[in-house]
């Protein structure tokens, strides 16, 4: 089921890759949303509001872990579209090792300073509790969620965005059980809902694991592709850490925005939660966008098809394009209605903030689009480094825009810093885009890594 996307029409690749990671998104925002939705109706608005106050913590932690591994597998999908078969395997290995070294590493940091972590947030007394159980469960999940992420990006980097699919779907079924059970039978509260998304995601890791031991010879490693290798691992960390840091960057201007939403009291909270829940579904479409982007442009930049690059973008964009005028478009006059899924009481207070933000981000959907097509698309090309400056630009938006509304006391504030920031970093990203095309002839290629 692997996919070669140095051939055929660009649009159609592209299309055909990022709709299965589409539904997955989708599936795992599902899954996502249910913890909020049978948090919300059988805990109560307070335990809403935890949750959702810790959704820019798990950005942080899950996301750096994420772009972490996202930037090993580059050079996988590279050598994979040069044909260098041994290079990738040896690519796999040393991302396995990396993955692990880091998975650890990070599980000891969140853990012991989650406390001063959620005191510096303002987070209100009336949810500290239920958010310090929920995010501690998290933090000492990570090996489960980077076991997924790191085997379904060596899966994409070959081509394959359709097992990842599968097993994200069996995530999410999973994880919808155990939220019911834990929470509604063991009344385990927000850390209930919690374990249910750690085990669900340790699960489809092991699935994904399974299907490359018994499906993907390509993948089976040798003895010999285990040695490390110091400049592979230097590369790998080169593209990796970069790309980490830029999802850590972007995750530390959305909790300054949660900080500045904690001061407004926990039904600001609730109703920013709810909506971001709803939005983040929505959306979904230009993160999948990006991981293609991400894949597409590693195997061409590794196959030398600078013609094809071009093509690409042109491609997603107009696709990306498209899809945000009509998502953002239906959830600007009716995204609103949702709300209703997540809470039972206030809900006509909920749903009122709720639309402010809907509409602040449904209008800004184009630049949102922007940001996940060309920040991923320059990062699979192999320069990790540009788009982590756009990540400080995102940062410099939304952190200035929440720091003023902070001192203002204004929720609509607040709702504005995250289009302030995709409207930022989308022009940055555009003029690095232009930049790196204006110094590459018409069918020029390079070799990977050779940035």
């Amino acid at each position: 089921m692997e996919t070669d996307m140095t051939v055929g029409s660009p649009a159609r690749v592209i299309l055909n890759f990022t709709l299965p990671i589409f539904i997955g998104n989708i599936f795992q925002q599902l899954y996502n949303m249910a913890d909020a939705v049978i948090v919300g109706k059988f805990v109560g608005p307070n335990a809403l509001a935890a949750v959702g106050s810790c959704g820019t913590l798990m950005f942080l932690i899950i996301g750096f872990l994420q772009g972490l591994t996202a930037g090993f597998t580059v050079i996988t999908a590279q050598h994979f579209g040069a044909g260098n078969m041994k290079a990738m395997r040896q690519s796999v290995a040393s991302a396995y090792i990396l993955s692990a070294v880091v998975s650890v590493i990070m599980t000891v940091l969140s853990m012991s300073m989650m406390k001063q972590i959620l005191g510096w947030m303002n987070t209100p007394p009336e949810i500290y509790s239920e958010a310090y159980g929920y995010i501690m469960v998290i933090c000492a999940g990570i090996v489960a969620q980077v076991l997924y992420n790191l085997l379904a990006s060596i899966l994409r980097a070959l081509g394959n965005s359709k097992v990842p699919l599968y097993f994200l779907i069996l995530a999410a079924f999973l994880n919808v059980v155990l939220d019911l059970v834990f929470i509604i039978v063991f009344h385990m509260g927000a850390a209930g809902a919690a374990y249910a998304t750690v085990i669900s995601q340790g699960v489809s890791g092991a699935a994904c694991l399974i299907y490359i031991f018994k499906k993907v010879p390509d993948l089976h490693l040798k003895k010999e592709d285990w040695r490390l290798h110091r400049d592979l691992s230097l590369w790998q960390i080169k593209i990796g850490l970069p790309m980490a840091l830029q999802y850590s960057i972007t995750a530390i201007g959305t909790i300054m925005v949660q900080a500045a939403l904690n001061t407004l009291g926990a039904l600001s909270v609730a109703s920013f939660a709810a909506a971001s829940k709803i939005e983040q579904v929505v959306s979904q479409a230009y993160v999948a966008l990006g991981t293609t982007m991400a894949t597409y442009c590693a195997q061409n930049m590794g196959a030398g098809r600078w013609d094809r690059l071009k093509k690409g973008f042109s491609s997603a964009t107009v696709i990306g394009s498209i899809y945000a005028v009509l998502a953002g478009g239906a959830i600007f006059l009716g995204g609103k209605y949702l709300v209703v899924l997540f809470v039972s009481e206030q809900v006509g207070q909920i749903m009122g903030l709720a639309d402010i933000y809907l509409k602040c981000a449904g209008a800004m959907f184009i630049p949102l689009a922007v940001v996940n097509i060309y920040r991923n698309g320059i990062q699979g090309m192999g320069y990790a480094l540009l788009p982590m400056m756009a990540g400080v630009a995102e940062l410099i938006g939304r952190g200035a825009v929440a720091l003023i509304s902070s001192r203002q006391g204004s929720y609509l504030g607040t709702c504005m810093a995250s289009p302030a920031a995709w409207i930022l970093a989308g022009a940055l990203l555009l003029a690095m885009y232009f930049g790196i095309m204006g110094t590459r002839a018409p069918g020029e290629g390079a070799a990977p890594g050779k940035k």
